[in-house]
């Protein structure tokens, strides 16, 4: 669990060392858009704990994309995969987060030597690697916020997740929110990634209404 006072002095210490991000964040709000620095996913990425969570991960960008890369568990079978990972559609409404993503560049390599299913199949090579939605397809008990997977797309539905669907304050702020405010993209610059908005004025009335009854 990450402690709030020392995400705090995280940032704090971040700006110090990085003045120019106040001004850039300034410049982002007036185009509707986000910038997160990497460096900052990166510090969260390493205040995950837990004995299943993913180790030594490591964040870049491949403009648009995102590349990450981190040690799994992979059926008992510690790998290291990586991907670029690319927005390409994003759509909320009152009930749904629809996000869908393409996965380039996607690798499997064993950590160490073993003989368990997981590992032959890398070392043989019969995964195709270059259509990881195929393969998302065959998972077991594939997640119910995977909606399509096919080629190198995943689609998933945030609002599928079951803490997610079960919460009736994120439905209510997303029926505000939906009307008047989107998401047009999200991607990288080589040190930052940034969620670029939509606001859409024609929906405020019905967001006002929705505000109302919420209240």
């Amino acid at each position: 669990m990450i402690r709030p006072r020392a995400m705090i002095k995280a940032a704090v210490g971040y700006v110090r060392k990085n003045p120019d991000e106040v001004v850039r964040a300034a410049a982002n709000a007036t185009a509707l858009r986000f910038g997160v620095p990497l460096a900052s996913l990166r510090w969260f990425a390493g205040q995950i704990r837990g004995r299943k969570a993913p180790k030594e991960v490591e964040i870049s960008s491949a403009p648009p994309a995102l590349r990450l890369s981190a040690i799994v568990d992979a059926m008992g079978t510690p790998v290291r995969a990586s991907a670029a990972i690319r927005v390409d559609e994003i759509e909320i409404s009152d009930s749904a987060v629809r996000v869908g993503v393409r996965l380039r560049d996607v690798k499997l390599a064993l950590v160490a030597e073993s003989d368990s299913p997981v590992a032959m199949l890398i070392k043989s090579g019969a995964l195709d690697l270059s259509n990881p939605g195929n393969l998302v397809n065959f998972i077991p008990k594939k997640p119910a916020m995977v909606i399509e997977a096919e080629g190198d797309r995943v689609v998933i539905d945030l609002m599928k997740a079951p803490k997610l669907a079960n919460d009736a304050r994120i439905k209510k702020l997303l029926g505000i929110l939906s009307p008047i405010l989107g998401i047009r993209a999200i991607e990288t610059d080589h040190d930052h990634l940034y969620v670029k908005f939509r606001a859409t004025p024609a929906g405020l009335l019905e967001s006002a209404n929705k505000l109302r009854s919420a209240v």
